[in-house]
């Protein structure tokens, strides 16, 4: 018989070990190598159990699977039920949520099972002569559809029509700049602007699509200002609060570990994969671009090249300028609460963000067309493995620690190029005052040579000068300190202070609040050209001669996507509420001055006229009225006019 020492070598199998060729133990009179047990073979019988069940485990795995699946399925609704029954506007964004990921799961399994099928049906549809002549009809239909809308809806309100004349002007404009016009796609071109319009109609004509996006931007929101955890601990609450390097700047790094932990999961790819499906049947477009000025709508531009970081070296020139547009044609999530705390209507603001994504790329697109081949336009073009990160705190780590270049590199851009500004306005100043004009700059003339533009928007003709005023400022300064001066103008009106005084208009009307808001909301002026470069250079600093040749075209188009957003706000603005009840209102004593009481006093004073000795004589609403004499005097008190003498 074998000892153990003369055989060493002792194999373990899935039922235990092998019986052949067992050690001798010390009962046996020969003593067991050192760091061997008593029994080895005892100790396989013992082993058996678990070998065992670990089999078992894997010929079940699936079936286990399913079990606690079912289990996880259950405890999740029961959870949901008890949090929608508890207090249902509290769980409003689980409960959107959770419509999401069931709307994903129906749509998977309907494709899986249906697929095929109607893949079959829609086959027909492929024959060339069959498509053109549907794209015609629909085309017809669209055309027939706009003159319609124009006809119907701006029966009452003619002066929307100019609205119209102004989108028509700034895409002949762009047309105009186009770097390659025979190459332009005007499908996509159509099919953006028809979008927006669409879009349009949702968030500002209907109650339902208003609240909804309202919700969305407030819940985007609160997300982003967790950065504020994170920058409050490292840098103190009062620098967060007070200095802007330290207010916008983390969260860059905040969105850039997200991002990376989305792209290890694998959610970043299946989202451009489902934009790029949607969009190769509408616009045409690539997925990568699209994600990017979608993005737009809710982050800024240095965090919304993050979600296609990895595509960005093999981009075209086209593509690449679609992306700065984006970014030039609206506003991040991290400034909306800012503007929204200065006073600016909250809806208008969202609105602007979602009109100007689809205008982003179709205008892009009518600027710089694609002549060069993509490499995203198919399904194999826009898929992607997942991150190569072994974990997801790799992850988070490495998403975090790429960021911080590219805040550095915003940071160290708009101090330059704001300086440079600042350096000019100076000198233009100091030019103008040899000449006795005071308060020459940039802003200043760009106000007199932007007023026939604003008027082509659909501005009135009294408004225009310090709407044009505000959009100069907007261009060559920023959106920050045009939303300010927006803000007076609409704190002046609130108040109810006189329209005009001394020959001066102190405000603007409600209409032109809601086109200013819509031709502000967007990051095209100088300072965010150094923003876009020193964010996009730090990703690809291979290409940054490219982006150089590219960025000023992208901040003249991204300029034109919120002025068109403009005049498609002043086509489809109705005020919201129900106008006011004159005769109620000066029916009762007001104490002091509001724009509803301004308002009120003012087509009072309309209705109102002197007849020598026998007082005031009242027409329209007031006629008649015991009371008109006594509102007279009410507002005559307030209000200045010249049937008040």
């Amino acid at each position: 018989m074998k000892t153990g020492i003369e055989n060493p070598g002792l194999e373990l199998t899935e039922e235990g070990l092998n019986p052949e060729g067992p050690r001798r133990t010390e009962e046996q009179g020969q003593s067991l190598p050192d760091g061997l047990g008593p029994s080895t073979h005892h100790r396989g019988r013992l082993l058996q159990p678990f070998t065992r069940a670990r089999s078992f485990c894997k010929r079940h795995a699936s079936l286990f699977k399913k079990i606690l699946l079912g289990l996880f399925c259950s405890a999740y609704a029961a959870y949901f039920l008890a949090a929608c029954i508890l207090d249902f506007q509290r769980a409003l964004a689980l409960f959107v949520l959770t419509c999401l990921v069931l709307l994903v799961l129906v749509h998977r399994a309907l494709k899986s099972v249906f697929g095929k099928t109607l893949t079959r049906c829609l086959k027909p549809f492929e024959n060339s002569c069959l498509k053109l002549w549907m794209k015609r009809v629909f085309a017809g239909v669209a055309l027939v559809g706009l003159i319609l809308w124009l006809a119907l809806d701006t029966a009452q309100r003619p002066e929307q029509l100019m609205s119209f004349a102004g989108i028509c002007m700034f895409i002949l404009i762009l047309f105009a700049c186009s770097k390659h016009h025979s190459a332009v796609s005007w499908r996509t071109v159509l099919w953006g602007l028809g979008l927006q319009f669409v879009f349009g109609i949702l968030v500002i004509r209907t109650d339902p699509g208003f609240n909804a996006f309202q919700w969305l931007g407030d819940q985007i929101q609160i997300f982003l200002n967790y950065t504020v955890v994170g920058s409050s601990f490292v840098f103190g609450d009062t620098l967060v609060k007070d200095v802007f390097a330290f207010q916008s700047l983390p969260i860059i790094i905040y969105f850039g570990c997200v991002m990376s932990i989305l792209y290890y999961l694998g959610l970043v790819q299946w989202i451009v994969q489902k934009v790029a499906w949607f969009l190769q049947i509408t616009m045409g477009t690539t997925a990568t671009e699209t994600l990017a000025v979608a993005g737009n709508i809710f982050v800024g531009m240095t965090e919304a090249p993050l979600l296609i970081r990895p595509y960005l070296a093999d981009m075209t020139l086209s593509e690449i300028h679609a992306v700065m547009t984006g970014g030039f044609a609206t506003i991040s999530g991290t400034v909306l609460g800012a503007f929204i705390s200065f006073g600016i209507e909250a809806s208008s603001l969202i609105s602007a963000s979602v009109m100007a994504a689809p205008s982003a790329l179709a205008l892009s697109k009518l600027v710089y067309p694609e002549v060069e081949e993509s490499k995203f336009k198919n399904k194999e073009g826009v898929k992607l493995p997942r991150g190569k990160e072994s974990n997801i705190l790799e992850a988070a780590s490495n998403g975090a620690t790429d960021a911080i270049g590219l805040a550095t590199n915003v940071a160290a851009n708009l101090i330059a190029f704001l300086a440079v500004l600042a350096f000019v306005n100076a000198a233009l100043s100091w030019l103008g005052e040899l000449v006795d004009i005071q308060g020459l700059t940039f802003q200043v003339i760009c106000s007199y040579v932007l007023r026939p533009m604003v008027f082509m928007m659909g501005v009135d003709w009294a408004d225009c000068p310090m709407v044009a005023e505000m959009v100069g400022i907007k261009f060559f300064t920023n959106e920050f300190v045009a939303y300010q001066q927006l803000s007076q103008y609409k704190s002046k009106r609130l108040s109810g202070v006189e329209e005009w005084v001394g020959g001066e208009k102190q405000w603007i009307s409600v209409r032109a609040e809601i086109i200013t808001t819509f031709s502000l909301c967007g990051f095209a002026n100088f300072s965010s050209i150094g923003i876009t470069l020193g964010g996009l250079t730090s990703m690809v600093p291979h290409r940054k001669s490219d982006l150089s040749k590219i960025v000023v075209r992208a901040l003249f188009t991204g300029a034109c996507v919120s002025l068109i957003s403009a005049c498609v706000a002043g086509i489809l603005y109705v005020p919201r509420g129900a106008e006011a009840d004159c005769v109620s209102f000066l029916n009762t004593s007001f104490t002091n001055r509001t724009y509803e009481a301004y308002v009120c006093c003012r087509e009072l004073f309309q209705s109102t006229s002197l007849n020598g000795t026998n007082g005031p004589s009242f027409s329209g609403p007031w006629e008649n009225k015991e009371f008109s004499a006594i509102a007279l005097a009410n507002c005559c008190e307030f209000y200045t006019n010249a049937v008040c003498a």
